[in-house]
């Protein structure tokens, strides 16, 4: 008998029954997708890392290392594995304006690679090129094809052998500057040692490339005392792919510890209220069952069991939802497989899910039980009582001459407000949450399309960067400088030190040589900044790291020397990695060594003569150009978000306003009653809502800029933006956000036409 009672209450109240389980699966699905995500990236990159050997460490030197120099540190106790290895970026002869970072490793098992077709790798093959497969298939590449790659005037030719996937090109962009890996036009390719060798006719390495368990700090000093001399170390967390890498994981766990966990914060608030109304709904029917006879532990189980029910299938929907959201981002063809590039996507579930799900699995029916045992207290007499809200005390604002003035609806609307605060505190947060969601993913929008022109429109006002070879003179320099009318810049690996602090950190001293407006550099609160001769000028991220401010000092080693220079800071700017930028004059006063090592011209790479002082061409066209790309998965990703704050709103929005509708039930009769029209009623249920929706709006706006604020640090304080909102983000948050309020309104305030009078006034109060 109760399992058919279990039936029909589920049929009476379909409303509000399907909008609490879509609600939870609503919550457990964005929470589960989000952080699905992260662990699936984790769980990915870590298996492909493993499987191609990614080093712990890597060690340069501008001097290069001998095989002696490899084999004194393999000897470090500690040490598993070490390879010499290099890396350059060569334009192939038969895609014009297409790169390849050639590189070579003396041990596969070390920063190598993974076959996908083609042949085994083969360190003594003399013409063998190992490929990207991602670029093959997208330029027409395949196995058996005669590749040409160009270095600095030398020819590297041979037959593609095979395609790959490498770890250390996981996420394959030319520098620092490019957001988003362009595959179709800049990938990589591995050659032998053998082949390397005879294409030069000697050997020469830039990095050891290292498999150890060490600290780095143990590891640094056990390399110099192996090698003799300072060199400049990164751990793999300091390397691109790997940052990047990490970077994803670690934004993933952001993510899915904030706007996830505010679906799902709602949709259990939204639980609770919803729980309540149909406990207090089912009143007599309660009253009635015990008068039968039946236990209250027997009622509270079977009012339980409608919370069971609702958790049981909004979980399960979730899970399913979870799945379709990060299947969605893990698309291969998709968004993270346009930034990623790996064998395959390991979905997987973070270890904590499970344990979690079964909590709010709990939770959900604590929620039920305790809103059903309220309503058992008593006799059955006083059960089968209808239930009747508290009496509410007269507003401060009743006994103002001001309240007597305002209309009917304005007086009724504020009244029931107040009467039943957990409804309209629950509608407030469900718009809030709504308005907060769209405002903070519209607002990512406006601060990258700032960040793009404030760097890629305005900083970098060059058309081409000229990367000289290392056997570039400054004569060199100085003549493709005057024949291109170009800026010039230096980069020098150093130490920094605030002075008096243990606080150490690798990173890029550069000396820019600024007299034809090439370059520019952002200014920390907006605008452009001139280098002075007076001081260097650290990013954003330094300043904070080393609680440096103007006026204040550090100190810098540069690495491969034992001398150390005292730096007082000019000013602060803000950088897309992290370095320190001075003028030659400043470096001269200081008297740290330096060589020109880019150019940075109006001319185009197509205009531009080989040289043997010129090692490659970067366009500035080629980094622009991956921009789109970088958009297009951003605009999926708003749209993502956006989309799940219209329907978090409109589920809310509708239970609530259903919930609204049967409780004042008897007051609209009433009100029929003596002469009021369904369209005079439904505009005064249309009015609260309306009010409450421009209250969340306004309350949410601020609330969302400041949560977008915390994303900006937390997800992308290596790029050191400034956040922008735009008054068009601002309009069309409002706009959604009351549109959606008055579309449900709409079809909430329809049902007051179905209204029976008789029936409603006739019952008890």
């Amino acid at each position: 008998m109760l399992f058919l009672k279990l039936l029909r209450t589920v049929k009476q109240y379909k409303a509000q029954f399907i909008s609490m389980m879509l609600m939870i699966a609503l919550g457990i699905g964005v929470f589960v997708g989000f952080n699905m995500e992260w662990a699936s990236i984790e769980e990915s990159m870590d298996s492909f890392f493993d499987e191609t050997g990614y080093a712990d460490f890597l060690v340069r030197s501008e001097s290069g290392f001998s095989e002696e120099d490899r084999a004194s540190v393999a000897a470090i106790l500690g040490v598993r594995r070490v390879a010499r290895y290099i890396a350059v970026n060569t334009d192939v002869k038969e895609k014009e304006g297409h790169s390849l970072s050639l590189t070579v490793t003396t041990d596969p098992a070390v920063s190598g690679f993974l076959v996908t077709s083609g042949d085994a790798y083969d360190e003594d093959s003399t013409d063998g090129i190992w490929i990207s497969d991602q670029y093959a298939q997208k330029n027409g590449f395949s196995v058996g094809d005669t590749l040409t790659l160009i270095y600095a005037n030398r020819e590297f030719k041979g037959k593609i052998k095979g395609l790959i996937k490498s770890g250390e090109y996981m996420i394959c962009t030319r520098d620092e500057s490019q957001l988003m890996p362009d595959l179709s036009t800049y990938a990589f390719a591995y050659i032998s040692p053998a082949f390397y060798r005879g294409a030069l006719g000697f050997e020469f390495y830039t990095d050891l490339r290292v498999l150890s368990d060490m600290e780095k700090a143990e590891f640094s000093e056990a390399v110099k005392d192996a090698v003799g001399k300072t060199l400049l170390v990164f751990t793999k967390s300091e390397t691109a792919a790997y940052s990047a890498a990490e970077g994803e994981v670690d934004e993933g766990k952001t993510m899915g510890s904030v706007l996830p966990v505010l679906f799902l914060l709602i949709a259990v608030l939204t639980m609770v209220t919803t729980m309540h109304r149909l406990a207090a709904k089912e009143k007599t029917q309660i009253g009635t069952l015990k008068a039968l006879g039946y236990k209250d532990r027997r009622i509270l189980l079977h009012y339980t069991s409608y919370a069971a029910m609702v958790g049981v299938v909004g979980i399960l929907g979730g899970i399913g939802i979870g799945y379709a959201i990060v299947m969605y981002i893990m698309d291969p063809n998709g968004m993270m497989g346009t930034y990623m590039d790996l064998p395959e996507w390991k979905i997987v579930m973070p270890p904590f899910m499970i344990p979690l799900l079964a909590v709010v699995f709990l939770l959900l029916v604590l929620i039920g039980f305790l809103s059903v045992k309220e309503m058992l207290r008593g006799t059955a007499a006083d059960a089968l009582r209808p239930y009747t809200p508290k009496k509410m005390k007269p507003l401060l604002i009743e006994k103002t001459k001001l309240f007597h003035k305002l209309s009917f609806g304005t007086r009724w609307n504020l009244r029931d407000i107040m009467r039943h605060k957990s409804r309209s505190a629950m509608s407030l947060i469900g718009v809030i949450g709504c308005t907060l969601l769209i405002i903070a993913s519209l607002g990512m929008r406006d601060t990258m399309d700032a960040f793009l022109d404030l760097y890629y429109q305005g900083a970098t006002n060059y058309a081409s960067r000229i990367y000289l070879s290392d056997t570039a003179t400054a004569d060199d320099a100085d003549t493709l400088s005057t024949r291109y009318a170009a800026d010039r810049s230096a980069s020098v690996y150093v130490e920094m030190t605030e002075e008096g602090e243990k606080t150490e950190k690798s990173v890029s001293l550069d000396i820019y040589d600024v007299t034809r407006d090439k370059i520019r550099f952002p200014a920390e609160k907006g605008g452009y900044t001139t280098l002075s001769e007076d001081g260097a000028y650290i990013c954003v991220r330094l300043a904070d790291t080393f609680g440096l401010k103007e006026g204040d000092t550090f100190t810098v080693s540069p690495y491969g020397s034992e001398k150390s220079y005292t730096v007082r800071v000019a000013g602060i700017f803000r950088s897309t990695s992290e370095s320190i930028a001075m003028t030659p004059a400043y470096a001269d006063t200081l008297g740290i060594s330096y060589r020109y090592d880019s150019l940075y011209t109006d001319t185009a790479k197509a205009e531009i003569a080989t040289d043997d002082a010129i090692k490659s061409v970067q366009e500035k066209q080629a980094i622009i150009d991956t921009f789109d790309t970088f958009l297009d998965m951003m605009n999926k990703m708003i749209f993502l978000l956006v989309g799940g704050a219209l329907l978090l709103g409109i589920i809310v929005l509708y239970n609530l306003g259903v919930m609204s509708y049967t409780e004042r039930y008897r007051e609209m009769a009433t009100l029929k009653v003596v002469g009021f029209k369904d369209r005079r009623i439904g505009e005064l249920l249309i009015g609260q809502n309306l009010w409450l929706s421009l209250l969340g709006a306004l309350i949410g706006l601020p609330v969302g800029v400041l949560t977008l604020d915390y994303l900006l640090k937390a997800l992308a304080g290596e790029y050191e933006m400034r956040m922008s909102v735009s008054v068009l983000s601002i309009l069309i948050t409002i706009l959604l956000t009351v549109g959606m309020s008055l579309l449900v309104s709409f079809f909430v305030a329809r049902k007051n036409r179905k209204i029976d009078m008789v029936e409603a006034l006739k019952g008890a109060e």
